[in-house]
């Protein structure tokens, strides 16, 4: 099965063409999936369109009375898709503003199928690009790119700081059993939990690859929920927690994973 998971806020304008073309894709794998919303506190119609789409398709929605950010709308996804999934499944994160389009889904799955835990939708390998980012835009986003994998290098990643990607069911879930709520621990710090997952699932072995993307800013219509000065302050208080000399995550986790494994019956 498929899961795909969508965070959400504020996206009524988004939502209609997005389930057209996820409906198209999805159902051009030949597999079974499922669709994942949460809707973290909207305040436009994105609930009634939801409660719309419910009826239309294998669509489940998490609600968040009021707005709790990315970070813990991301960890309830995951948290229920591992819940309704088992071995052998995949999740596909995406974003709910039609900026990721959902052809790329298949790719993303056969490169998942090459035996890869993590496969990064990449604005970076060759064919890959955006449209609609001004200049500005783009600098930014080159050198925050450059900034993580120079202090969190993962070997076949150049893309860090785009959310769509597709996760093998099994990595998901011992992810989440070995880390608990601390999978994505900086919830509160903007967009920093993208990059969290990525430095989290490194940790505990998982194998990285890319596909090339063509991201469609020019197609967003709701407003960037983005902050950059928070998302720049979380990815700070990240390189310090990842590299602490005495009990640093890059230290830490490594040192009790082996343990867990032995008293999980993983090896």
């Amino acid at each position: 099965m498929i899961i795909v998971i969508l965070p959400a806020y504020n996206e009524e304008i988004s939502f209609p063409p997005l389930m057209e073309k996820l409906k198209h894709a999805l159902d051009g794998t030949n597999e079974d999936y499922r669709l994942l919303v949460c809707n973290d506190g909207s305040t436009d119609n994105t609930s009634k369109i939801l409660e719309e789409y419910s009826a239309k398709f294998p669509l489940e929605v998490i609600e968040h009375p009021i707005n709790r950010g990315l970070g813990e709308s991301s960890r309830d996804l995951f948290e229920r898709a591992v819940k309704l999934g088992k071995k052998g499944d995949i999740i596909i994160r995406m974003d709910c503003d039609d900026t990721h389009e959902p052809k790329y889904i298949p790719n993303i799955i056969k490169k998942l199928n090459q035996g890869y835990d993590v496969v990064v939708a990449s604005r970076f390998e060759k064919g890959g690009g955006q449209m609609g980012v001004n200049g500005y835009r783009a600098v930014i986003s080159r050198c925050a790119n450059l900034f993580m994998k120079i202090f969190f290098p993962i070997q076949g990643l150049r893309e860090y700081s785009c959310g769509y990607r597709g996760y093998r069911y099994s990595k998901i879930k011992e992810a989440l059993g070995f880390y608990g709520n601390n999978f994505i621990q900086l919830k509160g710090l903007g967009f920093t939990c993208t990059l969290e997952k990525l430095v989290k699932l490194k940790l505990i072995g998982a194998s990285f690859a890319e596909i090339p993307f063509l991201h469609r800013y020019d197609q967003k219509q709701s407003e960037s929920k983005m902050v950059s000065s928070v998302t720049t302050l979380g990815y700070l208080v990240m390189t310090i927690l990842y590299h602490w000399p005495w009990g640093g995550w890059k230290s830490a986790i490594k040192k009790n994973l082996d343990a867990w494994k032995i008293s999980n019956d993983m090896y």
